[in-house]
C-alpha cells in the first residue's frame, strides 16, 4: 500500500487538503455520481481495473474538507515506458476524466498534478477533461467526439433523423442475415473482432484480461454486442451507460465483410438498445478530425463536440505517444503484416504504455 500523498492549500475554506484516497471507494463513487461533469470514466472501478491488470500507478486524488467530506477528485494514473516516456493521465485508454468538485477545487486538483508532474520528472501531464476545467494548461483540439440526441423511441429515430441511404446501408447486413446478439458472454467475440480489426489497422490492442476485467467490474452499466454471420462474430463492440448518455468506447468489424457492412447492424442495434434503457444520448467516443472514422460517424446525423483535453510540460509542449505520428504509422505499416497470433501476444505490453 503506498504511502498517502498530502498537500495543504493555502486560502481555501476549511482547511481544504488534497490527498492520495485510501479510504471506502464506496464514498469516492457515490461522490462521482452527485457531480456535475462526471463520467463513467471517474468511477473506482478504473482504479482496479488499470491498476491491477495494467500495472500502472495510480493517483486517486481527492479533495477533502476538515469533516473529512469529499469535495472534488481527480483520478490519475502514471504511465511510464522506456521506449515512449513518462505521462501522468487522467485517465488513459479512455476518453474523459479530469477534476469534478467546485470550479476552486478543481482548480487546486490541477495545480497537484502539475506540481506532481514537475516533482517526479514526467514529460508530460495530460487532463481528459469534457470542458475546458485546467485554465494556464496548453489545450489540445486533436481529437472529437460525435454525439446524437436520441428520440423516445427507435421507430422516430428510423423515420425522423436517418436518411434514406443511411437505412438502406443498415437493411444490407440485415438481408445477408447478419444478426446482432447483447450480453457479457459477448465479450470474447468482441475481443476476437477488435483484436484482428486492430491488427489490420496497425495497432496494438490492450489485453484479454482488460476487457474481462470491464465486464466482471461494470456489471450492467457496460454493454457487450456482437454482430454474426452464421456462427463467425464479425463486428463487435463495448460501450457504458452512464446517467443519460451512452458511449461505443470501442467498436470494430472484420474487413473481408466490409460490402455487407455489420458495423452498421451494430451502431443501429446498440441505438436500439440505448433507447430501450431510456438513454437520452449516444456518444461515438473519440475519433481525429477529417479522418475516415470522423465522416462514418458523421453520417448517422449527430453533432461534433470537441474534446478540450489540457496538458502540461516541463518544455511546455509535447504530446502522449499516438497512431497518427509519421513513426507510428511507419510501425503500422509493419504492425498489419504480422501473423495475428504474434499482435495478440506482443501487441498488450505496447498497448499498456500507449494512453
Amino acid at each position: 500500500m503506498s504511502v498517502m500523498q498530502s498537500v495543504h492549500v493555502e486560502h481555501a475554506p476549511s482547511a481544504l487538503r488534497i490527498e492520495r484516497w485510501q479510504g471506502d471507494p464506496h464514498r469516492w463513487d457515490a461522490f462521482v455520481l452527485g457531480a456535475e461533469g462526471a463520467t463513467f470514466c471517474h468511477l473506482s472501478a478504473w482504479q482496479e481495473i488499470i491498476g491491477g491488470v495494467l500495472g500502472h500507478e495510480v493517483l486517486a486524488m481527492a479533495a477533502v474538507d476538515a469533516a473529512g467530506d469529499i469535495v472534488g477528485v481527480l483520478p490519475l494514473v502514471r504511465v511510464r515506458s522506456r521506449i515512449f516516456g513518462h505521462y501522468l493521465v487522467s485517465m488513459p485508454f479512455l476518453n474523459a476524466g479530469g477534476p469534478l468538485g467546485p470550479p476552486e477545487v478543481r482548480a487546486r486538483l490541477v495545480a497537484w498534478a502539475v506540481d506532481e508532474a514537475a516533482r517526479s520528472g514526467a514529460d508530460l501531464l495530460e487532463i481528459r477533461s469534457r470542458d475546458d476545467v485546467a485554465p494556464g494548461l496548453v489545450r489540445s483540439d486533436r481529437k472529437i467526439t460525435v454525439v446524437l440526441p436520441l428520440p423516445a423511441s427507435a421507430e422516430a429515430l428510423w423515420n425522423g433523423t436517418f436518411r434514406a441511404k443511411l437505412r438502406s446501408q443498415i437493411r444490407r447486413p440485415q438481408k445477408a442475415g447478419m444478426e446482432v446478439r447483447f450480453g457479457p458472454e459477448q465479450a470474447e467475440a468482441f475481443y476476437a473482432v477488435f483484436t484482428r480489426n486492430m491488427r489490420d489497422l496497425g495497432t496494438p490492442v490492450l489485453p484479454w484480461r482488460y476487457f474481462e476485467a470491464i465486464r466482471d467490474r461494470f456489471g450492467q452499466s457496460v454493454l457487450f454486442a456482437a454482430v454474426y454471420r452464421g456462427q463467425e462474430p464479425v463486428a463487435g463492440g463495448c460501450g457504458f451507460v452512464f446517467r443519460d448518455t451512452f458511449e461505443l468506447t470501442w467498436a470494430s468489424s472484420l474487413r473481408r465483410y466490409a460490402r455487407e457492412a455489420p458495423n452498421m447492424l451494430l451502431y443501429w442495434s446498440l441505438m436500439e438498445r440505448a433507447i430501450e434503457l431510456g438513454v437520452g444520448v449516444f456518444d461515438f467516443g473519440r475519433c481525429t478530425p477529417g479522418s475516415g472514422t470522423h465522416r462514418f460517424k458523421q453520417q448517422w446525423g449527430g453533432v461534433d463536440v470537441p474534446l478540450p483535453w489540457s496538458r502540461w510540460s516541463p518544455q511546455g509542449l509535447g504530446a502522449p505517444p499516438t497512431p497518427d505520428r509519421p513513426i507510428y504509422r511507419l510501425a503500422g505499416a509493419v504492425w498489419r503484416r504480422l501473423p495475428l497470433a504474434v499482435t495478440t501476444a506482443v501487441g498488450p505490453k505496447l498497448a499498456r504504455v500507449l494512453p
